[in-house]
């Protein structure tokens, strides 16, 4: 079972931080985090359109400069918001990186800071548009996001030529798992937080789990 630490493991450790990048790759076999651009034109590793969940501040994220998001203090590590770039300076070639673009108007920036990560690259999003921009500019791996209209996102994961599909687990069954598996996709279920989740997971007979917690990858 492929282990993809969901956010650098965000159960035990400061969801899309450096230190949550580093602890999580000593485990899982790949290493998703979120990824758009802030004020100043990086393209950071946070997950929301604004800081106010995981740090003690507000604001956009783009509205925000890279300067002004690496001082804020994430979920009380005392570590900032990163960059992708400083992410994957943390990552061994041993390790994946699962990239989730959560805007459009990405692709051309992360291609190119995606080429210094010598290991496994795997770029998703739930908007299919997106994963269109990196297939114009890149060979790399593709997954769609899928959280309802599981049929229908499937057939557009086919269409546009996707090496994997990840759906929400509470929507991923059997017959789901087999339909992907004949369009020649790798499934693999989000978000597991529990052993419900990872029970029902399992016995759809997924590929892989991303998951906030580290034991579901001993399992």
């Amino acid at each position: 079972m492929r282990c993809i630490a969901h956010r650098g493991f965000a159960g035990e450790f400061a969801e899309n931080t450096v230190g949550a990048v580093a602890s999580a790759a000593e485990i899982a076999d790949w290493v998703e985090v979120d990824v758009r651009r802030c004020g100043s034109g990086e393209l950071v590793v946070v997950h929301d359109e604004t800081v106010d969940r995981v740090t003690d501040a507000t604001g956009e994220v783009a509205e925000l400069s890279q300067a002004e998001l690496a001082q804020l203090n994430v979920l009380g590590s005392g570590e900032g918001i990163p960059t992708l770039a400083e992410v994957l300076e943390v990552l061994p070639p041993s390790v994946g990186i699962n990239v989730d673009l959560k805007e459009n108007g990405l692709a051309t920036d992360a291609v190119d800071v995606l080429g210094a990560h010598d290991g496994g690259v795997l770029v998703s999003s739930f908007d299919a548009g997106v994963l269109a921009e990196v297939t114009v500019l890149a060979d790399y791996p593709r997954a769609l996001l899928v959280e309802a209209d599981p049929e229908e996102r499937l057939a557009r994961a086919a269409d546009l030529n996707c090496t994997a599909i990840h759906p929400h687990w509470d929507i991923c069954d059997e017959r789901f798992v087999s339909r992907a598996h004949d369009a020649n996709l790798t499934v693999n279920a989000w978000t597991i937080r529990d052993s419900v989740g990872a029970v029902s997971a399992r016995n759809a007979g997924v590929d892989g789990f991303i998951t906030d917690h580290s034991e579901f990858c001993a399992e």
